[in-house]
């Protein structure tokens, strides 16, 4: 299955999530390209949308390649296989950190401005991405979720490598995943329109969301796709 986009991804992960209706979840999506999957789940589950801040952990000589992940309220996952076979030393991973944590930090203000938090407390949550190669961020967001006081997390993505998707229980209650190809290289791979999401985007969908039950607005209704 190819998806069209991010939108086109998050209709379709909305038909697996119907049963999730009738517990009021709230919709977490992760910053940048998430936020869109999340928005279309939102909107198709009639649920409040927030968002989250998750940042991978790069190796020094290979910045694609994630030893770990960090994101909101202090989370740290780290990928011990990955620092061993890459030889990365404790002052290198460090550094990393510093330099992400501040990222993560700047990044958290500019989405945030005055919007306070949905209350995740005592709540179903579902977080949601584009998909997930690895599972750093996916994991730490879903720790943070737990850490906001959620009690039941479920972790929704339109594609991901199936190893990933095994690690994934270990901070997830439930993953739900439309594909899990045997032979996967990137998410990218997997859209037809695979663009990177801008900041104006996420800020513009994260208003669309909080605004549409406001009376007299627009976005009273779904928005045409």
């Amino acid at each position: 299955m190819l998806f069209i986009d991010r939108i086109d991804a998050g209709l379709r992960l909305a038909e697996r999530l119907e049963d999730y209706r009738a517990r009021e979840p709230v919709i977490l999506g992760l910053v940048r390209g998430g936020v869109p999957v999340a928005f279309a789940v939102a909107i198709t589950l009639d649920a409040p949308l927030d968002f989250i801040v998750v940042r991978k952990l790069g190796v020094p000589s290979q910045p694609e390649l994630g030893m770990g992940a960090i994101s909101e309220d202090g989370v740290r996952i780290i990928n011990e296989e990955v620092i061993r076979m890459t030889e990365v030393t404790p002052n290198h991973l460090a550094s990393v950190e510093k330099l992400e944590r501040a990222a993560l930090e700047r990044r958290t203000l500019r989405f945030r401005r005055n919007r306070p938090r949905v209350p995740l407390a005592g709540r179903t949550v579902l977080v949601v991405d584009d998909g997930v190669a690895t599972g750093s961020t996916a994991r730490a967001a879903c720790r943070t979720a737990r850490l906001r006081g959620a009690t039941q997390v479920v972790f929704a993505v339109p594609v991901a490598a199936a190893n990933a998707i095994d690690a994934l229980h270990q901070d997830a209650d439930t993953v739900i995943c439309i594909e899990t190809p045997q032979s996967f290289t990137s998410v990218g791979e997997w859209y037809e329109n695979f663009t990177q999401t801008s900041d104006e985007e996420v800020i513009a969908l994260l208003r669309r969301a909080n605004d549409r039950n406001k009376p007299n607005s627009a976005l009273a209704v779904p928005p045409s796709w």
